[in-house]
């Protein structure tokens, strides 16, 4: 018997060995069971996910008639048929080579015979946005109102491509990129079972070049078995796959977060020496740099955000604690820069090895708050400080009365969030009592002591009360029917205003020019305007 890849030995013959699609094999099991299975299903996502793999589960599961909660026994003729793709009522048309209409109108025209076996006839066609126009109306009719022994499973990559009039009579599935984390366990599995040895590192570096395909991976996997003739190491992929070392591009991080030119020279020495693609190491690099940002800002949650090897994601760890954010950013912006110009350079090697060392000679960012903490230090180039000093400010506001300061607090509101301010403006201040604050709504306004009783308002208002009036400090909120004696921001900022303008206007009117203009003239003042004029009024 000639050999069986793997990628087609291992291809799932259940919706259990499906991985990666829970959301679909889950909602195409309930729909048997209720029996509520569309007559025309699109199938849609990247390439090797599980679309034709699905669809012929799915028709299995619909004749089988050995089948135990529609799964079916893979033992029955008619189960054997399908998998090997010479069952009479289940039929594959490939639309890239099927793509006329002369073979839509056969298949339309088949459509009216009941099958020879079973309830049901299953129409399946791959690569379906390969079709002309003319086949696609040649199809509608058939394809929304079919016989009710008949089944389309329509399966693309390029959803795009299909007409709106096709898209609008079939029940839509996508299928998502499968994770490495999950490759990497099937791939450990197929391992296993076919008692081939292989290191988890080794392994996630073929998922990874999967990219998300489970087909991709399978059958770089089946490569790298053949290369290695023996325990898959993590080298063996890397030599086959021609990837870069991880080992060399930790070590190249570690030399550019300490800023060691000398231990930067003898990498680029080893990316010389082993022949690595400048453009394909520049993008692990980036890559690697992300990563490398995402462990510093999410801390312990980083093994929730990346797919890395336990090993990988220790090393960041420990490679993040001594550099700022800051410093990582301006890293991540210098690799980027050379790794758009390497796919440009008549010498890429040399925009490569320049980009290094550049970085490996770029001052260190720090912050002044770090700084006076002790936690960080100065490189012996000169810094850049990213947090300039500022003239500090007082962190509670300040009134001469418990209104003005009110006031003030309000004010300091709007310029955090001047949408919630809105709201507090019009609350009637009443009185600070002890370290509660009493605040009123009037009749007018009732609605907003609804508003006040919410959870998330009343949090959001202590906090500012915590932040900008001073600790230990609580509110109530009275009225809402009967009138309260107090003011409102609003009506308090209208007084000031107004006794701005009362002061603006005593003092032209005492003026000596214009009391001299009122006698010459013989007029009054009967307004007064503020004119902006280059920023002097």
């Amino acid at each position: 018997m000639s050999y069986q890849v793997i990628a087609r030995k291992w291809r799932p013959q259940s919706f259990n060995e499906v991985v990666g699609q829970n959301h679909i094999t889950q909602t195409l099991t309930n729909a048997l069971r209720n029996n509520r299975l569309h007559h025309a299903l699109l199938l849609t996502g990247p390439r090797g996910t599980g679309k034709t793999s699905s669809a012929r589960i799915l028709a299995k599961a619909l004749r089988c008639s050995n089948a135990i909660d529609f799964v079916p026994c893979d033992k029955c003729e008619s189960c054997l048929e399908i998998s090997q793709g010479r069952s009479p009522d289940v039929m594959e048309l490939d639309g890239a080579s099927n793509n006329g209409v002369d073979a839509i109108r056969d298949l339309r025209d088949s459509v009216s015979y009941m099958p020879a076996r079973g309830k049901y006839k299953v129409y399946i066609i791959d690569e379906v946005h390969m079709l002309s126009t003319s086949a696609f109306n040649a199809l509608l009719k058939t394809l929304e109102e079919p016989p009710a022994h008949v089944i389309f499973i329509l399966a693309t990559t390029e959803v795009q491509k299909i007409p709106q009039t096709i898209l609008s009579r079939c029940q839509r599935y996508d299928f998502r990129r499968i994770s490495i984390k999950q490759i990497t366990e099937q791939l450990q599995k197929i391992c296993l079972s076919e008692n081939i040895r292989a290191d988890e590192e080794a392994l996630w570096m073929v998922a990874r070049q999967g990219d998300g395909s489970m087909r991709d991976s399978l059958s770089l996997l089946d490569q790298v078995i053949t290369f290695a003739n023996g325990p898959l190491t993590r080298q063996n992929v890397v030599e086959i796959l021609g990837l870069t070392n991880r080992s060399l591009l930790f070590e190249t991080l570690q030399g550019l977060v300490n800023r060691d030119t000398k231990a930067i020279m003898a990498i680029l020495e080893k990316v010389a020496t082993s022949g690595f693609e400048p453009h394909l190491f520049s993008q692990d690099l980036l890559e690697m740099i992300r990563n490398l940002l995402l462990v510093k800002v999410s801390g312990p949650e980083a093994s929730q955000i990346l797919e890395l090897p336990d090993s990988e994601l220790q090393a960041l760890m420990s490679l993040a604690k001594n550099p700022s954010e800051e410093d990582i950013h301006l890293l991540f912006d210098m690799a980027l820069k050379s790794a758009n110009e390497i796919p440009r350079a008549h010498d890429p090697r040399i925009v490569l090895e320049v980009g290094l060392l550049r970085m490996a000679a770029a001052p260190q960012i720090t912050d002044l708050e770090s700084l006076l903490r002790g936690g960080a230090r100065l490189a012996s180039t000169s810094p850049i400080i990213k947090k300039s000093a500022e003239p500090s400010k007082p962190k509670y506001v300040t009134g001469d009365t418990p209104q003005e300061k009110w006031l003030a607090f309000v004010d300091k509101i709007r310029q955090q969030e001047a949408f919630f301010a809105a709201k507090i403006e019009n609350l009637l201040f009443l009185k600070e009592e002890g370290a509660a604050l009493l605040l009123g709504v009037s009749p007018k306004m009732a609605f907003l002591k609804d508003q006040m009783n919410d959870p998330n308002i009343r949090a959001k208002l202590q906090g500012f009360i915590d932040s900008f009036w001073g600790p230990g400090y609580s509110f109530q909120v009275l009225g809402g029917k009967e009138s309260l004696e107090g003011e409102s921001a609003q009506s308090l900022m209208q007084k000031k205003h107004q006794r701005a303008e009362e002061e603006l206007r005593r003092q032209i009117e005492e003026n000596p020019m214009v009391k001299t203009a009122q006698q010459v003239f013989k007029s009054q003042i009967k307004a007064v305007t503020e004119i902006a004029d280059k920023g002097r009024r």
